[in-house]
């Protein structure tokens, strides 16, 4: 199993511990705004987002509207993206509206 996550049709960035990204969808759910990787950065105390899906391509966070931490255990956590992982020059922090 490996840690990826999401971003589906309604915006919803969802986590999970799943062999492939679809593994993550629901009955008639689709993923349109792309996937990837994550882990947790004790140090910085955050989730660290990067690379991308083979199932549905790269993240797009322009889209997400909301959140589910379920996957994560349900606790809330700083996002930070990697977009040219492994180089960790450049980090974005990822903000909900």
């Amino acid at each position: 199993m490996f840690q990826k996550f999401i971003i589906n049709r309604d915006g919803v960035l969802k986590f999970g511990h799943v062999y492939l990204h679809r593994d993550m969808l629901a009955s008639g759910e689709q993923c349109t705004y792309g996937g990837g990787l994550w882990k947790i950065d004790e140090g910085r105390g955050a989730i660290v987002l990067y690379g991308r899906s083979f199932d549905f391509g790269p993240p797009d966070f322009d889209f997400v509207k909301q959140i589910d931490w379920t996957g994560l255990g349900g606790t809330p956590r700083p996002l930070l993206y990697l977009p040219h992982w492994p180089n960790e020059e450049e980090i974005v922090p990822i903000i909900i509206n």
